[in-house]
């Protein structure tokens, strides 16, 4: 076995969590080969112009073959995907675009190597969020996988949704773990029915690497606006909540929950069911995202978002640092024990890395009160042997946040006592 660095996530700890590339988005997206845009290869877009170079249009285009037939190629959802995508996102964000026939299924765009997995490797890893972008295609020939497909059947959105759920967790799960490149993923809630009570509950779950997202900026259409919630990710802190008022309103004149508009598409139920979705304030105009929710219990540290994004960027900045330490000689003491200055040395290497380019930057919780508390500790047992097993175990944990969810007012009259 290679010398390694491995990187366990602790799980059950919470009671109910240089600046790097934290907002860089992989997309996966049904779609026709046209000019210079070709199926099962990676692109990277760093805006929409990108996108139209590689002869991508926002309308259907008719072209004429060689034997003088006419053929008309529809890219227009990919179109409206991207074109949202940076209506949020910052500018120059990266998207690593592959687009795949429509046949091939969202379950499929995980299992395959040829798809995410070869989209995630071909960006070197930097990919935090992944998303799809699904049309309808053909029924899947494939009999185990239809027959997995149709296992989830009876819910209120497409079985291969709830199938690819799983798929993309278990991805995420292995190239985390085999490649140092923790990722999540967001689905569309696909041909969502528009009955809530149907929705299969996320919060039973233990998918905390994937979100579901039911809502799109057109109505009674069968997919989610992903572009629009991922460029909304893309421009914020990895601590940052996606439905954080102060942030501003989803950059959209409308948002739908199937072919209502989402104030009367029932968002409090799908809510309750861990979907991601869009809502409306009484009183403040526009739309906000509903919550941070992934497909996973609410007791798992990494049910929300922005603790997911906390926890990977920590995770990849601790990789890069105590990568450096392989190979690296360590003395011992008489005891076979590792020397007290050289655990504290490997320490402060991490915990300097984490302050730097976490702490720093507001992506840690720690105590503003509290000049000694930044976010982060690293601890490395110095009482370890070492001389046999070649290993070194590091205890690594930073603070989240908490977030202001739940907001109770007393309110009454105030009137003077009498004397």
């Amino acid at each position: 076995m290679l010398p390694y660095v491995k990187i366990d996530f602790k799980n059950g700890v919470l009671g109910s969590t240089s600046p790097s590339d934290d907002g860089v988005v992989g997309l996966i997206a049904s779609g026709t080969a046209i000019d210079k845009l070709v199926l099962g290869e990676v692109n990277l877009l760093t805006s929409l112009k990108d996108l139209e170079e590689l002869g991508v249009k926002e309308k259907p285009v008719v072209i004429k073959n060689s034997d003088d037939t006419e053929e008309t190629i529809d890219n227009s959802l990919l179109y409206k995907t991207v074109r949202e995508f940076y209506s949020e996102a910052p500018t120059n964000a990266k998207l690593w675009l592959m687009v795949v026939d429509k046949d091939v299924t969202v379950t499929e765009m995980f299992r395959n190597e040829d798809y995410a997995k070869k989209l995630v490797v071909s960006a070197n890893g930097s990919i935090n969020l992944l998303i799809t972008k699904k049309i309808d295609g053909a029924t899947p020939t494939d009999e185990d996988l239809l027959a997995e497909i149709n296992s989830f059947s009876g819910h209120a959105i497409e079985p291969d949704v709830y199938a690819a759920m799983k798929a993309a967790n278990n991805l995420a799960e292995d190239i985390t773990e085999n490649y140092f490149a923790p990722f999540f993923v967001i689905l569309e809630g696909r041909h969502y029915t528009g009955v809530p009570a149907k929705l299969k509950d996320l919060g039973e779950e233990s998918n905390n690497r994937v979100g579901i997202l039911i809502a799109d900026t057109k109505a009674d259409t069968n997919g989610a606006c992903v572009g629009l919630l991922a460029g909304r990710i893309a421009s914020i802190p990895v601590q940052r909540s996606i439905a954080r008022v102060k942030t501003g309103a989803i950059n959209a004149s409308g948002l739908f929950i199937k072919d209502k508009v989402a104030e009367e598409g029932k968002p409090d139920v799908i809510h309750e069911y861990n979907y991601i979705t869009a809502r409306t304030f009484v009183g403040k105009a526009g739309y906000y995202w509903s919550d941070d929710k992934l497909a996973t219990k609410e007791t798992d540290d990494y049910a929300l978002i922005p603790r997911r994004r906390v926890i990977d960027k920590a995770c990849r900045i601790a990789y890069q640092t105590l990568i450096e330490e392989i190979g690296e000689e360590i003395p011992v003491t008489n005891e076979d024990k590792i020397p007290a200055p050289i655990a504290k040395s490997i320490q402060n290497k991490v915990e300097r890395a984490i302050e730097s380019n976490m702490t720093a930057y507001g992506n840690l919780g720690n105590d503003p009160g509290d000049p000694n508390d930044t976010g982060v500790v690293c601890y490395i047992d110095p009482d370890q042997e070492i001389l046999g097993s070649s290993r070194l175990n590091v205890q690594l944990m930073v603070k989240p946040y908490g977030y202001a969810k739940y907001i109770d007012v007393s309110l009454g009259f105030e009137v003077a006592e009498a004397n």
